[in-house]
């Protein structure tokens, strides 16, 4: 079945793939600005990240979340398992609590000064496409696992919902970052319910008030809900720069680099590398 713990990853591969290809073709034909730096070297520290992150869960889970899923339903266990909640109830509601705890979990690694650490690694990047979206830290990633699999268990959610979540996370995490170019009206519409590759752009801005903003990666309502919208940035689309002070030389760009940064001090920058 889809959501089995031994199909899962042909299936997230399968789509990532896709949507990867499908994206990478409209950057190059729709671009929204010109990339600060060439792709071969970003992309191939990036990619090479998450290559790094993906073997190493595979290595430590090798059940992932949908496991959980299914090993949680078996002993009775979460709130969805211990009402008996129908599959049409269940699995949207899962997913979009899901959806829910990663925007906090995402604000959470702003305002905490060690987490900060591990995820400017995805904010030191001066570029802004879709290899941006797979470019975290290894802890980062082994840390939103583990946040994963406990609210997995808490709330009881269903295999096929953790299978539908996993596969909108790693698809929108491209979507977002990509350097497309949207008709306005047609972005307007999206952002109504899902975080476009414009709003989300606001984030990855070296103004701090926009980097401590839009942190939705999936569903746009939270940001609204809890005030942390910005609906364009200061400078416009064309206008915003990307990137860390601290971290914006080219030789930045390099894996190893990546890989140590949250162990690095940063004494040239105030506020541990914060953008001003």
């Amino acid at each position: 079945m889809a959501s089995s713990p031994d199909s899962e990853p042909i299936v997230r591969l399968a789509i990532f793939l896709v949507v990867f290809a499908t994206l990478a073709l409209l950057e190059v034909l729709a671009p929204r600005r010109l990339l600060e730096r060439s792709r071969r070297k970003r992309w191939t520290s990036n990619l090479g990240l998450m290559v790094l992150y993906t073997a190493g869960l595979r290595l430590v889970a090798p059940l992932g979340a949908v496991g959980v899923a299914l090993w949680a339903a078996r002993n009775g266990w979460g709130l969805l398992n211990a009402i008996h909640a129908p599959s049409w109830l269940a699995v949207p509601l899962a997913v979009v609590l899901l959806d829910l705890i990663v925007y906090g979990q995402h604000v959470a690694f702003h305002r905490v000064a060690w987490l900060w650490r591990l995820h400017r690694v995805h904010h030191a990047d001066v570029g802004f496409d879709l290899t941006t979206g797979v470019r975290f830290h290894p802890l980062e990633i082994a840390g939103s696992a583990a946040l994963k699999a406990a609210a997995v268990i808490v709330l009881g959610a269903p295999a096929l919902a953790v299978l539908v979540f996993e596969v909108l996370l790693s698809a929108t995490a491209l979507f977002t970052h990509a350097n497309l170019r949207a008709p306005l009206g047609l972005d307007r519409a999206l952002r109504l319910l899902v975080v476009t590759p414009d709003m989300h752009r606001v984030h990855h801005s070296t103004i701090r008030a926009e980097t401590d903003s839009n942190f939705g990666f999936n569903l746009s309502i939270w940001d609204r809900v809890f005030r942390t919208y910005v609906r364009q940035p200061r400078l416009g689309q064309s206008g915003v720069v990307f990137g860390l002070p601290a971290f914006r030389e080219a030789r930045e760009d390099r894996l190893d680099r990546l890989i140590l940064q949250p162990f690095r001090d940063t004494p040239s920058s105030r506020d541990d590398a914060r953008p001003d």
